[in-house]
């Protein structure tokens, strides 16, 4: 797992909190006065900073900490309330489906209290046609294997290897899918 420290005083963390402010204003755009499809794909393209492919459907309201730090594939849907905190980075490969509020968490503290403001970013990768059921918590630096289901409410604090069925607190393997 790799684990990316970031200070608030590094000049980094600087252009993410200004990223932040201008995609905040961009959010509330797109989740309170959106009038067509066309605009809020629009407006998440410039949440994103990249063309996100037609074939991706995100469900409103969306939800993110920064957005740029989000790779979306191709052939996904996003259900309504989903949280992307994705400032350690967050990739959606194709085929995939994500439950009405799920948390894709890139992002953690330290534990040390002296260090406790500052961030540890660690990337979640979630792979080719993985699911990830409803309120499903993804931690930072998890991989979710391909073809693999996280059921709804299960918390993955390990990746997940393909074909398999996670649940529960913290997740564990339930079943292995055969195809």
């Amino acid at each position: 797992m790799t684990v990316k420290k970031l200070s608030l005083t590094d000049e980094e963390y600087k252009q993410i909190d200004k990223g932040i402010e201008e995609n905040q204003m961009t959010l509330q755009q797109l989740n309170n006065n959106v009038n067509d499809s066309d605009q809020a794909r629009r407006l998440l393209n410039k949440i994103i900073g990249q063309p996100v492919d037609r074939s991706v459907e995100v469900r409103l309201p969306f939800y993110t900490d920064y957005g740029r730090r989000i790779l979306f594939g191709k052939n996904i849907f996003v259900n309504s309330g989903v949280m992307f905190t994705d400032l350690g980075g967050i990739v959606i490969e194709d085929d995939v489906l994500i439950g009405p509020g799920a948390s894709l968490i890139s992002v953690n503290h330290p534990q040390n209290p002296n260090d406790r403001h500052g961030l540890e970013l660690s990337p979640v990768y979630i792979h080719q046609n993985a699911w990830i059921g409803a309120k499903a918590v993804i931690l930072p630096g998890v991989s979710v294997g391909k073809n693999a289901i996280v059921a709804a409410g299960a918390v993955v604090t390990h990746n997940v290897p393909d074909n398999a069925i996670v649940a529960g607190v913290p997740a564990k393997v339930i079943k292995t899918i055969v195809a």
